[in-house]
């Protein structure tokens, strides 16, 4: 067994700690399950305090431009209040729920692109210290598989996803940030957009389905974005057709200009009801939208991403993030 992570703060000859994800990737809303190992040191200890923090790789945009930082978006306390035997190994297994909101990182596999990853902190005697940082996987709920593989089906192609700090306005959502995939259009889409971006924002109840068209201008009028979101609870993710689902989003958002304006997406909330189930409008949304992390094929979502090559930068990018958290810890 090997330690990833020795508790430097909390002096010479402490504890160290490790912990381990079970296999797989976990679901919105789901149990993120593993364990906390724990080995003395030279020494007894009392362990006050262990707790988890679930953090993200997120871009913001500010006067200066744009950059990247990581943000805490949930903390769980999983032990503590025990003494640690000098030597000893301790296994301390957990299960804490998954906010909703939680970003998914991979499609049928294949990574998106984005930075998860669960971090372990350890206090003891008034001291805390951070330990190792995992990276977390994350999977599509059924209606979120769904919505993407109907996106495939109809012949849109994944460009990207990142995660971007800020706000949807008119929308319920929770966490400080928000994912937003990027799509290259359908063939018989072209002519009305240059690139289609979604966002989740799950729920238990179900989905809100967030979508914003970049639409190419007219001989007389100029480009513009429009935005809506639609409502999908989570038992009709067997049920629907999906594929006309999606394309009757899609052909609303084409088809009415008047419900969608350039104000539509930036600086007001407009309330236009499409969709399903009646329950949907239109908001803003505060924050960037940048960023090429994953290269996949444009005949189809699912299929590019499964078939598609994966960027090298994907898997520098996220392995840079979890080397920074450590580094930084390392020099605190």
């Amino acid at each position: 067994m090997v330690f990833k992570r020795l508790l430097g703060a909390i002096g010479v000859g402490g504890p160290s700690v490790d912990t381990v994800l079970d296999g797989g990737a976990a679901l919105p809303g789901g149990a993120l399950t593993g364990r906390v190992l724990l080995r003395g040191g030279g020494s007894a200890v009392d362990i006050e305090h262990i707790g988890l923090e679930l953090i993200a790789r997120v871009e913001a945009e500010h006067a200066e431009g744009e950059s990247e930082g990581s943000v805490v978006f949930e903390r769980f306390t999983v032990g503590g209040g025990f003494r640690l035997g000098a030597e000893e190994e301790r296994e301390l297994p957990f299960s804490v729920p998954l906010p909703w909101e939680t970003p998914v990182t991979e499609l049928h596999g294949q990574p998106l692109g984005i930075a998860l990853g669960v971090r372990t902190e350890v206090a003891v005697a008034g001291a805390r210290d951070k330990g190792d940082l995992d990276p977390l996987a994350v999977r599509p709920l059924p209606a979120q598989e769904a919505v993407l593989e109907a996106f495939g089906a109809l012949g849109f192609g994944f460009r990207s996803a990142d995660l971007e700090y800020g706000h949807i306005g008119g929308t319920g959502q929770r966490l400080p940030f928000y994912q937003e995939i990027e799509l290259t259009p359908a063939p018989q889409y072209a002519h009305a957009m240059n690139e289609l971006e979604l966002t989740f924002l799950a729920a238990p109840a179900g989905v809100e389905v967030v979508l914003e068209a970049d639409k190419r201008g007219g001989p007389f009028s100029a480009g513009h974005d429009a935005l809506t979101r639609f409502t999908v609870r989570h038992e009709d993710a067997p049920a629907l057709d999906w594929r006309a689902e999606v394309d009757g989003w899609i052909r609303r958002m084409t088809e009415h200009h008047d419900a969608y304006g350039s104000h539509a997406a930036y600086g007001h909330d407009s309330h236009t009801a499409y969709g399903h189930d009646g329950a949907h409008g239109a908001g803003h949304r505060s924050g960037p939208g940048l960023g090429t992390a994953v290269a996949a094929g444009a005949a189809g979502l699912a299929v590019g991403v499964a078939g598609g090559m994966v960027a090298a930068e994907v898997v520098d990018e996220i392995g840079d993030f979890f080397e920074g958290e450590e580094d930084d810890e390392g020099e605190a």
